[in-house]
Protein backbone atom coordinates (compact mmCIF):
# COMPACT_ATOMS: atom_id res chain seq x y z
CA UNK A 1 0.00 0.00 0.00
CA UNK A 2 1.19 3.53 -0.54
CA UNK A 3 0.43 7.06 0.50
CA UNK A 4 1.20 10.18 -1.43
CA UNK A 5 2.15 13.45 0.20
CA UNK A 6 0.41 15.82 -2.18
CA UNK A 7 1.16 19.15 -0.50
CA UNK A 8 4.18 20.59 1.24
CA UNK A 9 2.64 22.00 4.38
CA UNK A 10 4.85 24.74 5.75
CA UNK A 11 7.81 23.70 3.67
CA UNK A 12 10.32 26.48 3.36
CA UNK A 13 12.88 27.50 0.80
CA UNK A 14 15.65 29.85 1.75
CA UNK A 15 16.72 32.07 -1.14
CA UNK A 16 20.17 33.60 -0.90
CA UNK A 17 20.44 36.92 -2.72
CA UNK A 18 24.05 37.15 -3.83
CA UNK A 19 24.99 40.81 -4.22
CA UNK A 20 27.81 40.27 -6.68
CA UNK A 21 27.76 43.85 -7.92
CA UNK A 22 28.44 45.14 -4.41
CA UNK A 23 31.31 42.78 -3.64
CA UNK A 24 32.39 41.73 -0.17
CA UNK A 25 30.28 44.03 2.00
CA UNK A 26 30.15 44.36 5.73
CA UNK A 27 26.46 45.08 6.25
CA UNK A 28 25.52 48.07 8.37
CA UNK A 29 22.52 50.31 8.74
CA UNK A 30 23.84 52.96 6.35
CA UNK A 31 23.64 50.45 3.49
CA UNK A 32 20.05 49.36 4.04
CA UNK A 33 18.36 51.79 1.68
CA UNK A 34 20.89 51.10 -1.04
CA UNK A 35 20.44 47.35 -0.65
CA UNK A 36 16.66 47.57 -0.72
CA UNK A 37 16.75 49.68 -3.86
CA UNK A 38 18.88 47.04 -5.57
CA UNK A 39 16.57 44.14 -4.68
CA UNK A 40 13.18 45.84 -4.73
CA UNK A 41 12.60 44.48 -8.22
CA UNK A 42 13.29 40.97 -7.01
CA UNK A 43 10.86 41.39 -4.11
CA UNK A 44 8.18 42.48 -6.53
CA UNK A 45 8.87 39.37 -8.62
CA UNK A 46 8.48 37.15 -5.58
CA UNK A 47 5.22 38.85 -4.68
CA UNK A 48 3.88 38.52 -8.21
CA UNK A 49 4.91 34.91 -8.71
CA UNK A 50 3.72 33.65 -5.34
CA UNK A 51 0.75 36.00 -4.96
CA UNK A 52 1.97 37.13 -1.54
CA UNK A 53 -0.46 39.45 0.20
CA UNK A 54 2.08 41.18 2.41
CA UNK A 55 5.38 42.15 0.74
CA UNK A 56 6.21 44.17 3.85
CA UNK A 57 6.86 40.90 5.67
CA UNK A 58 9.49 40.07 3.08
CA UNK A 59 11.23 43.40 3.64
CA UNK A 60 11.05 42.96 7.40
CA UNK A 61 12.80 39.62 6.99
CA UNK A 62 15.58 41.30 5.04
CA UNK A 63 16.03 43.95 7.74
CA UNK A 64 16.16 41.20 10.31
CA UNK A 65 18.93 39.44 8.43
CA UNK A 66 20.94 42.64 7.97
CA UNK A 67 21.09 43.23 11.71
CA UNK A 68 21.99 39.67 12.66
CA UNK A 69 25.42 38.66 13.84
CA UNK A 70 25.68 35.12 12.53
CA UNK A 71 28.70 33.68 10.78
CA UNK A 72 31.15 35.64 8.68
CA UNK A 73 29.65 34.61 5.37
CA UNK A 74 26.29 36.15 6.27
CA UNK A 75 28.03 39.42 7.08
CA UNK A 76 30.19 39.54 4.01
CA UNK A 77 28.31 38.66 0.87
CA UNK A 78 24.59 37.89 1.04
CA UNK A 79 21.27 38.22 2.76
CA UNK A 80 18.29 35.92 2.73
CA UNK A 81 14.59 35.66 2.05
CA UNK A 82 12.35 32.87 3.36
CA UNK A 83 9.33 31.69 1.37
CA UNK A 84 6.73 29.22 2.62
CA UNK A 85 5.27 27.11 -0.17
CA UNK A 86 2.12 25.01 -0.31
CA UNK A 87 2.28 23.12 -3.60
CA UNK A 88 4.48 21.78 -6.37
CA UNK A 89 3.59 24.67 -8.69
CA UNK A 90 4.91 27.21 -6.17
CA UNK A 91 8.27 25.47 -6.15
CA UNK A 92 8.41 25.45 -9.96
CA UNK A 93 7.83 29.22 -9.99
CA UNK A 94 10.48 29.86 -7.35
CA UNK A 95 13.10 27.73 -9.11
CA UNK A 96 12.38 29.43 -12.45
CA UNK A 97 12.72 32.81 -10.77
CA UNK A 98 15.96 31.82 -9.10
CA UNK A 99 17.40 30.66 -12.42
CA UNK A 100 16.39 33.91 -14.09
CA UNK A 101 18.03 36.08 -11.40
CA UNK A 102 20.92 33.69 -10.60
CA UNK A 103 19.90 33.20 -6.97
CA UNK A 104 20.88 30.40 -4.61
CA UNK A 105 18.13 28.20 -3.17
CA UNK A 106 18.45 26.01 -0.09
CA UNK A 107 15.49 23.69 0.63
CA UNK A 108 14.59 23.52 4.30
CA UNK A 109 12.62 20.67 5.86
CA UNK A 110 12.30 19.95 9.56
CA UNK A 111 15.52 21.53 10.82
CA UNK A 112 15.70 24.17 13.52
CA UNK A 113 16.90 27.74 13.06
CA UNK A 114 19.47 29.39 15.34
CA UNK A 115 19.15 32.85 13.83
CA UNK A 116 15.44 33.52 14.54
CA UNK A 117 14.90 33.77 10.80
CA UNK A 118 11.89 31.44 11.08
CA UNK A 119 10.03 33.59 13.58
CA UNK A 120 6.81 34.92 12.08
CA UNK A 121 5.83 38.58 12.42
CA UNK A 122 3.38 39.17 15.27
CA UNK A 123 0.65 40.25 12.86
CA UNK A 124 0.94 37.04 10.81
CA UNK A 125 -2.50 35.39 10.84
CA UNK A 126 -1.94 32.30 8.71
CA UNK A 127 -2.01 29.00 10.54
CA UNK A 128 1.27 27.12 10.89
CA UNK A 129 0.49 23.42 10.68
CA UNK A 130 2.64 20.70 12.19
CA UNK A 131 2.02 17.69 9.99
CA UNK A 132 2.25 14.47 12.00
CA UNK A 133 2.00 11.82 9.32
CA UNK A 134 2.24 8.97 11.83
CA UNK A 135 -0.76 10.29 13.76
CA UNK A 136 -2.77 10.87 10.59
CA UNK A 137 -2.04 7.39 9.28
CA UNK A 138 -2.77 5.78 12.64
CA UNK A 139 -6.28 7.26 12.57
CA UNK A 140 -6.88 5.12 9.46
CA UNK A 141 -5.13 2.08 10.90
CA UNK A 142 -1.83 2.39 9.00
CA UNK A 143 1.81 3.29 9.63
CA UNK A 144 4.99 3.80 7.61
CA UNK A 145 7.22 2.08 10.15
CA UNK A 146 9.96 4.60 9.36
CA UNK A 147 11.09 6.00 12.70
CA UNK A 148 14.46 7.75 12.62
CA UNK A 149 15.79 9.15 15.89
CA UNK A 150 14.98 12.63 14.55
CA UNK A 151 11.34 11.85 13.75
CA UNK A 152 10.09 14.48 16.22
CA UNK A 153 11.19 17.22 13.80
CA UNK A 154 12.36 15.67 10.52
CA UNK A 155 10.30 15.69 7.32
CA UNK A 156 9.53 13.22 4.56
CA UNK A 157 11.44 15.25 1.98
CA UNK A 158 14.40 15.41 4.33
CA UNK A 159 14.37 11.64 4.77
CA UNK A 160 14.61 11.26 1.00
CA UNK A 161 17.26 13.94 0.49
CA UNK A 162 19.50 12.52 3.23
CA UNK A 163 18.89 8.83 2.50
CA UNK A 164 17.59 8.26 6.00
CA UNK A 165 17.23 5.11 8.05
CA UNK A 166 14.78 4.23 10.81
CA UNK A 167 15.26 2.15 13.92
CA UNK A 168 12.65 -0.42 12.76
CA UNK A 169 14.21 -1.00 9.35
CA UNK A 170 14.43 -4.77 9.99
CA UNK A 171 10.70 -4.99 9.25
CA UNK A 172 9.92 -1.86 7.24
CA UNK A 173 13.22 -1.13 5.49
CA UNK A 174 15.25 2.03 5.05
CA UNK A 175 13.88 5.00 3.12
CA UNK A 176 15.14 3.56 -0.19
CA UNK A 177 13.04 0.45 0.50
CA UNK A 178 9.91 2.49 1.25
CA UNK A 179 9.95 4.91 -1.68
CA UNK A 180 7.74 4.16 -4.68
CA UNK A 181 7.78 7.50 -6.47
CA UNK A 182 9.58 10.85 -6.15
CA UNK A 183 9.02 14.15 -7.92
CA UNK A 184 11.80 16.76 -7.83
CA UNK A 185 12.00 20.27 -9.27
CA UNK A 186 15.46 21.06 -10.64
CA UNK A 187 16.88 23.99 -12.65
CA UNK A 188 16.63 21.72 -15.73
CA UNK A 189 13.00 20.88 -15.08
CA UNK A 190 10.99 18.22 -13.28
CA UNK A 191 12.44 14.76 -12.62
CA UNK A 192 10.09 11.81 -12.05
CA UNK A 193 9.28 8.37 -13.43
CA UNK A 194 6.26 7.97 -15.71
CA UNK A 195 4.59 5.29 -13.57
CA UNK A 196 4.41 3.97 -10.02
CA UNK A 197 5.46 0.34 -10.22
CA UNK A 198 7.33 -1.93 -7.78
CA UNK A 199 10.41 -2.28 -10.00
CA UNK A 200 11.82 -1.06 -13.31
CA UNK A 201 14.81 -2.12 -15.45
CA UNK A 202 15.46 1.15 -17.28
CA UNK A 203 19.10 1.81 -16.54
CA UNK A 204 20.35 3.28 -13.25
CA UNK A 205 17.44 4.17 -10.97
CA UNK A 206 16.88 7.94 -11.05
CA UNK A 207 15.47 7.73 -7.52
CA UNK A 208 18.98 6.93 -6.37
CA UNK A 209 20.25 10.18 -7.89
CA UNK A 210 17.70 12.01 -5.75
CA UNK A 211 17.97 10.04 -2.50
CA UNK A 212 21.05 11.28 -0.69
CA UNK A 213 21.45 14.35 -2.92
CA UNK A 214 21.22 16.54 0.20
CA UNK A 215 19.58 19.52 -1.49
CA UNK A 216 22.24 19.89 -4.18
CA UNK A 217 20.07 19.07 -7.21
CA UNK A 218 16.60 20.42 -6.51
CA UNK A 219 13.53 20.42 -4.28
CA UNK A 220 11.64 17.20 -3.51
CA UNK A 221 7.97 18.15 -3.81
CA UNK A 222 6.09 14.84 -3.83
CA UNK A 223 6.91 11.41 -2.47
CA UNK A 224 4.87 8.22 -2.57
CA UNK A 225 5.87 5.66 0.07
CA UNK A 226 4.65 2.29 1.26
CA UNK A 227 2.41 2.00 4.29
CA UNK A 228 1.34 -1.01 6.35
CA UNK A 229 -1.41 -1.79 8.84
CA UNK A 230 -0.58 -0.73 12.39
CA UNK A 231 0.89 -3.83 14.08
CA UNK A 232 -1.51 -5.77 16.26
CA UNK A 233 1.02 -6.28 19.04
CA UNK A 234 4.18 -4.54 20.22
CA UNK A 235 6.55 -5.72 22.91
CA UNK A 236 9.84 -4.42 24.28
CA UNK A 237 12.59 -6.54 25.75
CA UNK A 238 16.20 -6.46 26.91
CA UNK A 239 19.11 -8.83 27.40
CA UNK A 240 22.19 -8.43 29.61
CA UNK A 241 25.47 -9.87 28.32
CA UNK A 242 28.65 -10.43 30.36
CA UNK A 243 30.64 -8.29 27.92
CA UNK A 244 30.43 -6.40 24.64
CA UNK A 245 32.11 -9.19 22.66
CA UNK A 246 29.38 -11.69 23.59
CA UNK A 247 26.71 -9.18 22.72
CA UNK A 248 28.13 -8.48 19.26
CA UNK A 249 28.42 -12.22 18.59
CA UNK A 250 24.76 -12.66 19.53
CA UNK A 251 23.58 -9.85 17.24
CA UNK A 252 25.61 -11.33 14.40
CA UNK A 253 24.00 -14.73 14.92
CA UNK A 254 20.52 -13.17 15.02
CA UNK A 255 21.28 -11.47 11.71
CA UNK A 256 22.66 -14.71 10.28
CA UNK A 257 19.48 -16.60 11.18
CA UNK A 258 17.34 -13.79 9.70
CA UNK A 259 15.28 -13.48 12.85
CA UNK A 260 16.05 -9.90 13.94
CA UNK A 261 13.10 -8.14 15.61
CA UNK A 262 11.86 -4.75 14.41
CA UNK A 263 14.77 -3.23 16.30
CA UNK A 264 17.73 -4.69 18.15
CA UNK A 265 20.45 -2.52 19.70
CA UNK A 266 23.50 -3.29 21.78
CA UNK A 267 24.85 -0.55 24.07
CA UNK A 268 28.33 -0.74 25.56
CA UNK A 269 29.01 -0.49 29.29
CA UNK A 270 29.55 3.28 29.31
CA UNK A 271 26.19 3.89 27.64
CA UNK A 272 24.53 1.41 29.97
CA UNK A 273 25.96 3.27 32.98
CA UNK A 274 24.85 6.59 31.50
CA UNK A 275 21.31 5.34 30.93
CA UNK A 276 21.18 3.82 34.40
CA UNK A 277 22.19 7.17 35.92
CA UNK A 278 19.16 8.76 34.22
CA UNK A 279 16.76 6.14 35.57
CA UNK A 280 14.01 7.81 37.64
CA UNK A 281 14.03 7.24 41.36
CA UNK A 282 11.77 4.36 42.40
CA UNK A 283 8.97 5.44 44.73
CA UNK A 284 7.91 1.94 45.77
CA UNK A 285 9.98 0.08 48.38
CA UNK A 286 8.85 -3.22 46.87
CA UNK A 287 9.99 -2.19 43.37
CA UNK A 288 13.30 -1.02 44.78
CA UNK A 289 13.67 -4.38 46.56
CA UNK A 290 13.02 -6.28 43.31
CA UNK A 291 15.58 -4.15 41.47
CA UNK A 292 18.08 -5.00 44.19
CA UNK A 293 17.38 -8.71 43.80
CA UNK A 294 17.87 -8.50 40.03
CA UNK A 295 21.19 -6.73 40.50
CA UNK A 296 22.29 -9.30 43.09
CA UNK A 297 21.34 -12.18 40.78
CA UNK A 298 23.21 -10.75 37.80
CA UNK A 299 26.35 -9.57 39.58
CA UNK A 300 26.76 -12.02 42.46
CA UNK A 301 25.03 -15.21 41.37
CA UNK A 302 25.84 -15.05 37.63
CA UNK A 303 29.14 -13.23 38.12
CA UNK A 304 28.60 -10.35 35.68
CA UNK A 305 30.97 -7.41 36.24
CA UNK A 306 28.92 -4.16 36.41
CA UNK A 307 31.84 -2.32 34.79
CA UNK A 308 32.02 -4.65 31.79
CA UNK A 309 28.50 -5.96 31.08
CA UNK A 310 26.42 -4.57 28.23
CA UNK A 311 22.74 -4.57 27.33
CA UNK A 312 20.73 -5.23 24.17
CA UNK A 313 17.33 -3.58 23.80
CA UNK A 314 14.66 -5.25 21.69
CA UNK A 315 11.43 -4.20 20.01
CA UNK A 316 9.05 -6.77 18.52
CA UNK A 317 6.05 -5.90 16.32
CA UNK A 318 3.40 -7.87 14.45
CA UNK A 319 0.74 -10.49 15.12
CA UNK A 320 0.74 -11.48 18.80
CA UNK A 321 1.37 -15.17 18.18
CA UNK A 322 4.22 -14.50 15.76
CA UNK A 323 5.78 -11.92 18.10
CA UNK A 324 5.84 -14.40 20.97
CA UNK A 325 7.41 -17.06 18.75
CA UNK A 326 9.92 -14.56 17.44
CA UNK A 327 10.74 -13.40 20.97
CA UNK A 328 11.48 -16.96 22.11
CA UNK A 329 13.78 -17.53 19.15
CA UNK A 330 15.82 -14.39 19.87
CA UNK A 331 16.09 -15.11 23.60
CA UNK A 332 17.16 -18.70 22.87
CA UNK A 333 20.01 -17.38 20.73
CA UNK A 334 20.96 -14.84 23.41
CA UNK A 335 21.19 -17.62 26.01
CA UNK A 336 23.82 -19.40 23.91
CA UNK A 337 26.02 -16.31 24.23
CA UNK A 338 25.55 -15.93 27.98
CA UNK A 339 22.70 -13.44 27.77
CA UNK A 340 20.07 -13.02 30.48
CA UNK A 341 16.60 -11.59 29.92
CA UNK A 342 16.37 -8.21 31.66
CA UNK A 343 12.72 -7.24 31.21
CA UNK A 344 10.47 -5.03 29.14
CA UNK A 345 10.89 -1.84 31.18
CA UNK A 346 14.62 -1.67 30.57
CA UNK A 347 14.06 -2.14 26.86
CA UNK A 348 11.47 0.61 26.67
CA UNK A 349 13.64 3.02 28.66
CA UNK A 350 16.52 2.30 26.31
CA UNK A 351 14.52 3.44 23.31
CA UNK A 352 13.19 6.47 25.14
CA UNK A 353 16.78 7.58 25.77
CA UNK A 354 17.24 7.77 22.00
CA UNK A 355 14.73 10.59 21.72
CA UNK A 356 15.82 12.58 24.79
CA UNK A 357 19.57 12.46 24.20
CA UNK A 358 19.49 15.66 22.11
CA UNK A 359 17.80 17.49 24.98
CA UNK A 360 20.41 16.15 27.39
CA UNK A 361 23.10 17.45 25.04
CA UNK A 362 21.57 20.93 25.11
CA UNK A 363 21.29 20.80 28.90
CA UNK A 364 24.96 19.87 29.10
CA UNK A 365 25.97 23.14 27.46
CA UNK A 366 24.83 24.95 30.61
CA UNK A 367 27.42 22.93 32.54
CA UNK A 368 30.41 23.37 30.20
CA UNK A 369 29.79 20.05 28.46
CA UNK A 370 29.88 19.85 24.68
CA UNK A 371 28.98 16.67 22.85
CA UNK A 372 27.46 15.13 19.75
CA UNK A 373 26.90 11.87 17.94
CA UNK A 374 28.27 10.33 14.76
CA UNK A 375 27.83 6.97 13.07
CA UNK A 376 29.16 4.52 10.53
CA UNK A 377 28.49 1.11 9.00
CA UNK A 378 31.06 -1.65 9.21
CA UNK A 379 31.49 -5.35 8.28
CA UNK A 380 30.85 -7.82 11.11
CA UNK A 381 34.48 -8.88 11.38
CA UNK A 382 35.54 -5.26 12.03
CA UNK A 383 32.86 -4.21 14.53
CA UNK A 384 34.80 -4.93 17.72
CA UNK A 385 38.08 -3.42 16.55
CA UNK A 386 36.37 -0.32 15.21
CA UNK A 387 34.36 0.29 18.39
CA UNK A 388 37.40 -0.14 20.62
CA UNK A 389 39.82 1.89 18.50
CA UNK A 390 37.49 4.83 17.91
CA UNK A 391 36.60 5.16 21.60
CA UNK A 392 40.27 4.97 22.58
CA UNK A 393 41.17 7.55 19.92
CA UNK A 394 38.61 9.98 21.35
CA UNK A 395 40.04 9.61 24.86
CA UNK A 396 43.57 10.07 23.52
CA UNK A 397 42.67 13.15 21.49
CA UNK A 398 40.90 14.77 24.45
CA UNK A 399 43.99 14.31 26.60
CA UNK A 400 46.27 15.73 23.92
CA UNK A 401 43.99 18.74 23.38
CA UNK A 402 44.09 19.70 27.06
CA UNK A 403 40.68 18.43 28.18
CA UNK A 404 40.99 18.27 31.97
CA UNK A 405 38.38 15.61 32.71
CA UNK A 406 37.79 12.16 31.27
CA UNK A 407 35.40 12.38 28.29
CA UNK A 408 32.28 10.34 27.66
CA UNK A 409 33.18 8.00 24.80
CA UNK A 410 30.54 5.39 24.11
CA UNK A 411 28.91 3.43 21.30
CA UNK A 412 26.07 1.11 20.41
CA UNK A 413 25.50 -1.36 17.61
CA UNK A 414 22.24 0.16 16.49
CA UNK A 415 21.21 -1.69 13.32
CA UNK A 416 22.12 -5.08 11.89
CA UNK A 417 22.44 -6.43 8.35
CA UNK A 418 23.58 -9.69 6.78
CA UNK A 419 27.00 -8.24 5.99
CA UNK A 420 27.56 -5.92 8.94
CA UNK A 421 26.10 -3.36 11.30
CA UNK A 422 25.58 0.32 11.93
CA UNK A 423 27.57 1.63 14.90
CA UNK A 424 26.51 4.85 16.62
CA UNK A 425 28.92 6.84 18.80
CA UNK A 426 28.33 9.48 21.45
CA UNK A 427 31.13 11.59 22.83
CA UNK A 428 31.18 14.58 25.17
CA UNK A 429 33.73 16.45 27.23
CA UNK A 430 33.92 19.25 29.79
CA UNK A 431 35.49 22.29 28.14
CA UNK A 432 36.38 24.32 31.24
CA UNK A 433 39.74 25.98 30.70
CA UNK A 434 39.66 25.54 26.90
CA UNK A 435 39.74 28.83 25.01
CA UNK A 436 38.14 27.54 21.78
CA UNK A 437 36.02 24.46 22.61
CA UNK A 438 34.32 24.37 19.20
CA UNK A 439 37.67 24.10 17.43
CA UNK A 440 38.80 21.38 19.83
CA UNK A 441 35.54 19.51 19.32
CA UNK A 442 35.93 19.66 15.53
CA UNK A 443 39.50 18.35 15.77
CA UNK A 444 38.43 15.42 17.93
CA UNK A 445 35.49 14.52 15.71
CA UNK A 446 37.73 14.69 12.65
CA UNK A 447 40.22 12.35 14.30
CA UNK A 448 37.41 9.95 15.21
CA UNK A 449 36.17 9.91 11.61
CA UNK A 450 39.67 9.18 10.34
CA UNK A 451 39.90 6.32 12.82
CA UNK A 452 36.59 4.95 11.55
CA UNK A 453 37.82 4.95 7.96
CA UNK A 454 41.14 3.39 8.98
CA UNK A 455 39.22 0.54 10.65
CA UNK A 456 37.08 -0.32 7.64
CA UNK A 457 34.02 1.78 8.45
CA UNK A 458 31.96 3.85 6.00
CA UNK A 459 31.83 7.64 5.85
CA UNK A 460 28.21 7.51 6.98
CA UNK A 461 25.37 5.02 7.38
CA UNK A 462 22.46 7.47 7.57
CA UNK A 463 23.57 10.94 8.78
CA UNK A 464 24.84 11.84 5.33
CA UNK A 465 27.86 13.82 4.18
CA UNK A 466 26.89 17.48 4.28
CA UNK A 467 29.82 19.84 4.64
CA UNK A 468 31.52 18.21 7.62
CA UNK A 469 32.48 14.97 5.88
CA UNK A 470 32.86 15.86 2.22
CA UNK A 471 36.67 16.04 2.54
CA UNK A 472 36.59 12.21 2.65
CA UNK A 473 34.23 11.67 -0.30
CA UNK A 474 36.98 10.91 -2.81
CA UNK A 475 38.48 8.33 -0.48
CA UNK A 476 35.04 6.82 0.14
CA UNK A 477 33.65 6.46 -3.38
CA UNK A 478 36.79 6.80 -5.58
CA UNK A 479 37.91 9.61 -7.86
CA UNK A 480 35.77 8.29 -10.72
CA UNK A 481 32.73 7.95 -8.47
CA UNK A 482 33.09 11.53 -7.29
CA UNK A 483 33.46 12.65 -10.90
CA UNK A 484 30.19 10.92 -11.78
CA UNK A 485 28.36 12.82 -9.04
CA UNK A 486 29.91 16.09 -10.19
CA UNK A 487 28.81 15.41 -13.77
CA UNK A 488 25.22 14.91 -12.64
CA UNK A 489 25.39 18.14 -10.63
CA UNK A 490 26.85 20.09 -13.57
CA UNK A 491 24.15 18.88 -15.95
CA UNK A 492 21.15 19.25 -13.65
CA UNK A 493 22.28 22.51 -12.04
CA UNK A 494 24.91 24.17 -14.28
CA UNK A 495 24.68 27.54 -12.52
CA UNK A 496 24.76 26.03 -9.01
CA UNK A 497 21.37 27.41 -8.04
CA UNK A 498 21.18 24.75 -5.32
CA UNK A 499 24.55 25.80 -3.96
CA UNK A 500 24.51 24.61 -0.37
CA UNK A 501 28.02 23.13 -0.81
CA UNK A 502 27.02 19.69 0.43
CA UNK A 503 28.60 16.45 -0.80
CA UNK A 504 30.93 17.81 -3.51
Amino acid sequence: MSVRKKKMWCSAIRIYLFLTEIGQLIFNKSLKLDLFSKISGLINCLVAHLALKSPENLQEALIHELEQETNAVHKSCFLTVWTFLVCHEDVVKIVELACKHNLCIIPFGGGTSVSSALECPEEEKRTIVSLDTSQMLAESGFCTGHEPDSMEFSSLGGWVATRASGMKKNIYGNIEDLVIHIKMVTPRGIVEKNCQVPRMSTGPDIHHFIMGSEGTLGVVTEVTIKIRPVPEYQKYGSVVFPNFERGVACLREVAKQRCAPASIRLVDNAQFQFGHALKPQVASIFTSFLDGLKKFYITKFKGFDPNILCVATLLFEGDREKVLQHEKQVYDIATKFGGLAAGEDNGQRGYMLTFVIAYIRDLGLDYYVIGESFETSVPWDRVLDLCRNVKERIVRECKEKGVQFAPLSTCRVTQTYDAGACVYFYFAFNYRGISDPIHVYEQIERAAREEILANGGSLSHHHGVGKLRKRWMKESISDVGLGMLRSVKEYVDPNNIFGNKNLL
